[in-house]
């Protein structure tokens, strides 16, 4: 990121320290900012910190501990070394600048600075208010851990390093935004992840010029990815460290963003939103089968609507004995236009259920489904075939583990029925088309998207399309260009 401030240096001058924090941060201003001045071996030394991002029982140690140095020294030459010995905290730095020193308290740290001494002690005492990790709602298991990532970074960056033991993790901290200053971390192996990636990842981070990223980490896709117009997402996003720590094993890098529970997998592809922990907590066999039955969910979410659709008007299309797959009843508005009603309808009901309190979801699904379906087939509006069909659409995208390829794909079934009713078997094969030609065009991070189908690769579509056991699981994919491409490597360091 570039800065735009000059550097300015931590003054001798304790007041004029305390003048540039009044003018530039607003000390004497902020309610949430503290400041303590006490007196050590004859100098002044001031103290700075936020109150709602630290403990404050670490404020009141440590000023305990500098006050005591009056009863037990008198070297007034060495008052920085003795100070600098009683801060007894295990995590310390020096700042040689102010914009250092205020980047580091407004982010949790405490600054202590000392008069006559040209730099400023750096401690770290955050303590970020938050919620306790717990599982995501978004990728629930039968079986398996119950804990998820939580807002707050240095929480995450525990609960995936509980995972991966591995001296070789690599957790680099970035910021991001010129005001918000918002720490980002890049997290990889070190053996394994492709260092062309992490260097990339590290240049348009370091590229980003913005005043802040409240939005966090859909603000830092946008900047890093390049694609602005496209539906469908080309990162996966994750709240469980399981799933994480094995995308780390493959030789994936993973985004860690300040005040957001969803962490960023690079590089990803589409049969990787298509992936969930569910079926790695079964046995190879039933995973296979949950896998198949996912697979069917999102292509009939996607193809099922339009393609029955086209058999409605093109009845001709179909076999003797598949003619009742068409509607056996005409309704009082054309089939294309009940089909949007009942599109526009699923996800009118979609959005309400996000802001409906939980306590009265269940009677907003009993209005939508007996009430407001149920009249519209009896005036006409709806036949009984397109909620049916409409609604294996919408239970199709709810099966898809990745709630941003779920709207993609909502997207794409209303663009597939539209072109289908105007040009009918044309404008359906037409549509399929281009379809998967978008969808081979994009790469994440000059990774083909539809890889292993495009490009081809007979070992990694096995892997797939069936949940191969764990012991026969021993490379990693290709795709990430892992520089150690075995799980379990001859020589372990």
């Amino acid at each position: 990121m570039k800065k735009t401030d000059q550097k300015i240096p931590v003054s001798g001058s304790i007041n004029e320290i305390e003048a540039y924090m009044k003018k530039r941060v607003g000390i004497d201003l902020s309610f949430d900012l503290g400041y303590r001045e006490i007196i050590v071996l004859k100098k002044k030394v001031q103290i700075y910190y936020s109150n709602g991002l630290v403990d404050t029982s670490f404020i009141q140690e440590l000023i305990k501990k500098l006050v005591e140095i009056n009863d037990f020294e008198s070297n007034t030459r060495k008052t920085k070394e003795i100070i600098e010995n009683r801060l007894v905290h295990h995590q310390f730095e020096k700042a040689q600048t102010m914009d250092e020193a205020v980047d580091q308290m407004l982010s949790g740290l405490i600054a202590v600075f000392i008069d006559g001494v040209k730099e400023a002690f750096i401690i770290d005492v955050r303590h970020y208010p938050g919620r306790t990790p717990k599982e995501p709602d978004t990728e629930r298991v039968i079986r398996g851990a119950r804990d998820g990532y939580t807002e707050n970074i240095i929480e995450n960056a525990g609960l995936t390093r509980r995972r991966l033991r591995d001296p070789r993790l690599r957790m680099e901290m970035l910021k991001v935004g010129e005001r918000s200053k918002t720490d980002v971390s890049i997290c990889y192996l070190d053996d394994v992840a492709d260092k062309g990636l992490i260097n990339l990842l590290k240049e348009r981070l370091e590229a980003i010029e913005f005043d802040g990223i409240p939005m966090a980490d859909k603000t830092i896709e946008e900047f890093i990815m390049g694609l602005k117009f496209s539906p469908y997402p080309i990162v996966r996003y994750t709240e469980r460290p399981d799933v994480a720590a094995i995308h780390l094993l493959e030789g994936h890098v993973l985004l860690i963003v300040d005040t957001s529970p969803s962490l960023i997998i690079l590089p990803a592809t589409f049969f990787q939103h298509l992936q969930h922990a569910e079926e790695y907590r079964q046995s190879p066999m039933i995973g296979t089968f949950v896998k198949a039955m996912r697979y069917l969910a999102v292509f009939s979410s996607l193809y099922l609507l339009p393609l029955w659709l086209l058999f409605a008007i093109e009845p001709t299309l179909l076999p003797a004995d598949l003619a009742f797959i068409g509607p056996t009843e005409e309704g009082s508005i054309p089939l294309t236009i009940q089909i949007i009603f009942g599109l526009i309808g699923m996800e009118f009901l979609r959005l309400s259920a996000i802001h409906t309190p939980t306590a009265l979801a269940t009677s907003l699904g009993l209005i939508a489904a007996v009430l407001i379906g149920q009249i519209a087939i009896d005036v006409g509006m709806l036949i009984p075939e397109v909620i049916l069909y409409v609604a294996i659409s919408a239970v199709g995208n709810y099966v898809t583990p990745s709630y941003e390829l779920g709207t993609a794909n909502r997207v794409v079934n209303v663009l597939l029925v539209l072109i289908t009713a105007f040009f009918g078997s044309i404008g359906f094969v037409a549509g399929v088309t281009i379809h998967v030609l978008l969808l081979a065009s994009f790469k994440s991070l000059r990774t083909p998207y539809l890889w292993p189908v495009i490009p081809f690769n007979l070992r990694a579509m096995v892997q797939i399309i069936f949940r191969i056991p764990m012991q026969f699981s021993n490379s990693r994919p290709d795709i990430v260009h892992p520089r150690n491409n075995y799980r379990q490597p001859a020589e372990k360091r």
